[in-house]
């Protein structure tokens, strides 16, 4: 379509954000399969696990695990989420080549979230990266609660700016801007990336949405008309944010295949094995995946990616 991308890249972020937040928890031989399962469709970018203390988050505490036992594919990318030094060095030694690290755009979130102010994340975050870059690896920067924060409120777009400026002067390739609430509407979609645009290149630029109310594929699509093509999304909806009281799943991969393949707008990614893959992982935390598009009729029809 006019206007609009014509090749969108979508980060599958199913076994770390999505798995992080279920009740039940699975294996490592599951997890292993699930990522295996989503390589093979063709995702670019798939968010293995963190190496967040075990205490913090349980259901990650076989990280080391996960990333050695994952059949890696020629290029892709399994990034891990670092919080500190020690998840660096324990990520290091399980051999990753792509780590993401994680701020947020509002100080009682940052607090709850890692324990330290946004400077302080900020200069614990700044040797990591450095670090990263020089071994050669992929480096992710988050920003958390752009668009709303659970304890603060409403959050000015020019301080998600200025944060995703500084993640990527600090040598992050990449930067995501979430809204890990799920409040944002399209309106403050423009407005961020109105702020972002003044900061640093679009081509750079991420958005992660929730789908807390309804409203992650209208964002995706105010997104897509300001010229951001990369999206993260976890398949069959899984997941939210332990730290963020209400937050619902991402928004589903399959629910923004559908919508970009139907709009003509490539992916490379077939929908079909992500339909698999969250299948899978669905009966293993026995329920069905709340993806609409998983849940409509197979027999329906579905755009080619």
């Amino acid at each position: 379509m006019p206007g609009l991308p014509a090749h969108v890249k979508v980060c599958e972020m199913g076994p770390r954000d999505g798995l992080q937040n279920e009740a039940r928890s699975v294996d490592a031989a599951t997890k292993i399969h699930y990522i295996d399962l989503l390589s093979e469709s063709g995702l670019p970018v798939i968010e293995a696990t963190s190496f967040v203390s075990p205490k913090a988050i349980p259901q990650l505490a076989d990280a080391a695990a996960v990333c050695m036992g994952i059949a890696k594919h020629p290029g892709v990318l399994y990034p891990v989420l670092v919080p500190n030094a020690q998840g660096f060095a324990r990520a290091r030694e399980a051999g990753v080549a792509a780590i993401a690290v994680f701020t947020a755009a509002s100080e009682s979130f940052t607090k709850r979230n890692i324990n330290m102010s946004i400077q302080q994340s900020l200069e614990i975050f700044a040797p990591i990266v450095s670090e990263a870059r020089a071994l050669g690896m992929w480096v992710r920067g988050y920003v958390s609660t752009c668009f709303g924060c659970p304890y603060e409120g409403p959050v000015d777009p020019a301080k998600v700016a200025h944060l995703a400026a500084a993640l990527a002067a600090m040598g992050c390739v990449e930067i995501s801007i979430g809204d890990t609430i799920g409040v944002g509407t399209p309106s403050q979609v423009y407005e961020v990336v109105a702020a972002l645009r003044r900061e640093i290149p679009l081509e750079r630029v991420a958005m992660h949405f929730h789908d807390t109310r309804g409203t992650a594929l209208a964002n995706v699509g105010a997104a897509l008309n300001e010229g951001i093509a990369i999206f993260d999304s976890s398949s069959g909806g899984l997941g939210g944010c332990p730290y963020a009281p209400g937050a619902a799943g991402n928004l589903a991969t399959e629910d923004l295949l559908y919508l970009l393949h139907g709009m003509g707008i490539a992916t490379g990614v077939d929908s079909q094995r992500v339909r698999e893959a969250s299948r899978f992982i669905g009966e293993a935390l026995g329920r069905a995946p709340t993806s609409k598009a998983y849940l409509a009729p197979e027999r329906w029809w579905q755009p080619a990616g």
